[in-house]
């Protein structure tokens, strides 16, 4: 019992923590072929305000539990009803 206690509390903090680790790096701009060891996405984030192709920061941790911040562009999602 206390263990699920401590787990529904210990694993969202978690989370907020290696997102917080990697607000502090500055992201790292995608080019095409680049190689990617995505093991968990922690947070996408992109600016939602007009239909158009932005760039958008990716926020994940590696194979190895390190937390990265990619940058790259793709298309808002303002644009998915055209």
């Amino acid at each position: 019992m206390k263990r699920t206690l401590f787990s529904l509390f210990a694993i969202p903090l978690m989370g907020a923590a290696l997102a917080a680790n990697a607000a502090d790096a500055a992201p790292v701009v995608y080019h095409y072929g680049m190689q990617l060891d995505v093991a968990k996405v922690i947070s996408i984030e992109q600016a939602n305000d007009r239909c158009e192709v932005a760039p958008a920061k990716m926020t994940y941790a590696d194979s190895k539990g390190q937390v990265h911040v990619l940058e790259y562009l793709r298309q808002t999602e303002m644009c998915s009803d055209i």
